[in-house]
């Protein structure tokens, strides 16, 4: 029997089987700290239950054996951090799903990095045309941990339905790339992911919780049905085979009139093993089993954090105030437009263009802050930039009437035209179409403290006095000349206008 086993055919097919000394080591490891659920079959993947907004260490680890990969020795690798669906179904409308997030939160990132806790990070970018991806450089022979922010809740891509749905799960997949001869880190190593759903605040350990009571309710041999949960949460890498194959069969039912091409199933496998990159103008990279997105120095933020001790890098010194008025000039510096972004109300976006000086900012097309902010703070922004004054409801012309003594000085000295030269008339832009507007735009214009002005009348028939309403407001006529005067109220305390 030893004698046939030994015959060559035998041999051959045992050389085609994988050896166990051969299985494949992966260079890097990921590691998320974050909890698993104890409410997990034995054999399904880990599910990890998050907070939105929460920092989360993701620690990178170099897992290499002696010789791996020597190339990367003392150079840096970038990584690529997102949060995408582990949904299938979802996966394909990946791009729309995205879109309408952008919608019901404009200016909102789904995933941030918690810069001033993150260590041994360098040259951090984010795409605003990818709101689920962070970028970075990091060192493997050092010790580099990412904090990540996820900020959107798995509700939220939930069909509404009854209410209490059934939130759907993410994942958190890390793409790690090396340096090309050309320069660019385009060159894939490695890939790993791992299940999460998302909560809001505190919600994820109520869950946690939740899980562990139901798990101490059952029974012994019910619990060695599951595993158990871990204090951390390992990224795993991932099999490309299973989505393609299941990608390729969806396409196939969803349109059994025409025939998909050959290369159907490798195209996929260059998207990316998870979720395909959003329908952007990117650059992908050939035998790639994972997307590299181009990032251009015109659409990203740059950040650095070299070292665990140092201070945030989005921090702005005190710069002086830009010149006078609203209004962004382009010789305005970084500071300063960080400052015009606060005081204007753009305090969410003074993140995203902190290396914007005012030139930059003033650059942007409508289309470009649109797409950046969302409709409407792209629109709001865009408005202030081009100084865009609202159009006022009503304009009326108003000039104090000339104390009588003065009149007849001027009319003894004989200059007729100093007479007119006194009528200096203020222009009135009203917003509102209200008495209270019309008082108190008098008592700025003319420098008249509000508190005084009891009341505004104009002059009728016959010398009458008629309290000035809204209504008689909005039946003024549009550009309407007032001569106004004022006398003392009855009780001694502060004076009427009287408009003529």
């Amino acid at each position: 029997f030893s004698d046939v086993l030994a015959l060559p055919i035998f041999k051959q097919e045992d050389s085609s089987l994988p050896q166990e000394n051969e299985t494949k080591h992966p260079p890097f490891q990921y590691v998320m700290c974050a909890a698993t659920s104890p409410a997990v079959k034995l054999y399904d993947e880990t599910l990890t239950y998050l907070n939105q907004g929460q920092s989360y260490e993701i620690r990178m680890l170099d897992n290499r054996k002696a010789g791996d990969i020597p190339e990367i020795n003392g150079k840096l690798v970038k990584s690529i951090i997102r949060v995408v669906f582990h949904d299938r179904r979802l996966q394909y409308t990946e791009h729309q799903q995205l879109e309408g997030w952008k919608w019901n939160r404009p200016g909102d990132r789904l995933l941030d990095l918690d810069i001033p806790m993150s260590v041994g990070v360098i040259d951090i970018k984010t795409n605003p045309s990818q709101l689920n991806a962070v970028e970075f450089l990091w060192d493997p022979t050092k010790c580099t941990s990412a904090f990540i922010q996820v900020h959107c809740i798995s509700t939220e891509f939930t069909p509404r339905k009854h209410g209490g749905e059934k939130g759907v799960p993410f994942r958190i997949q890390v793409d790690t790339f090396k340096q090309t001869e050309n320069g660019e880190y385009t060159d894939h190593l490695h890939s790993a992911s791992c299940q999460i759903k998302v909560f809001k605040p505190k919600g994820a350990d109520r869950k946690q919780k939740t899980d562990r009571e139901k798990m101490e309710k059952r029974t012994a041999h019910e619990k060695e049905k599951y595993q158990p949960s871990y204090d951390t949460t390992v990224l795993t890498e991932m099999r490309l085979e299973p989505i393609i194959e299941d990608a390729v069969e969806h396409e196939q039912k969803k349109s059994s009139k025409r025939t998909l091409p050959a290369d159907y199933g490798d195209s996929l496998a260059k998207r990316g093993s998870c979720s395909p990159w959003p329908d952007t103008p990117t650059t992908f990279v050939n035998n790639s089993p994972t997307p590299a997105p181009a990032f251009t120095s015109a659409q990203h933020n740059t950040y650095s954090v070299p070292d665990s001790n140092s201070s945030s890098p989005n921090h702005q010194g005190d710069g002086t105030s830009q010149g006078s008025g609203d209004q962004l000039h382009p010789s305005a510096t970084i500071q300063e437009t960080q400052q015009w972004l606060l005081k204007n109300r753009f305090s969410a976006y003074t993140r995203l263009f902190s290396n914007f000086s005012g030139a930059d900012l003033l650059k942007l097309t409508r289309e470009d802050l649109v797409q950046i902010c969302g409709p409407a703070d792209g629109i709001r922004l865009y408005n202030a930039l081009k100084s865009r004054s609202v159009r006022p409801r009503l304009t009326i012309y108003v000039c104090q009437e000339p104390l009588r003594s003065l009149q007849l000085e001027c009319q003894d000295a004989g200059s007729g035209d100093s007479n007119g030269a006194i009528y200096v008339y203020h222009a009135i832009y009203l917003e509102e179409m209200a008495a209270s507007e019309v008082t108190r735009k008098l008592a700025l214009a003319f420098n008249i403290p509000l508190h005084q002005i009891n009341q505004v009348y104009r002059q009728g028939p016959t010398g009458i006095h008629i309290l000035v309403s809204d209504q008689m407001v909005q039946n003024f006529q549009d550009e309407s000349c007032f001569l106004f005067t004022t006398i003392k109220a009855e009780n001694g305390e502060g004076f009427h206008i009287i408009l003529k």
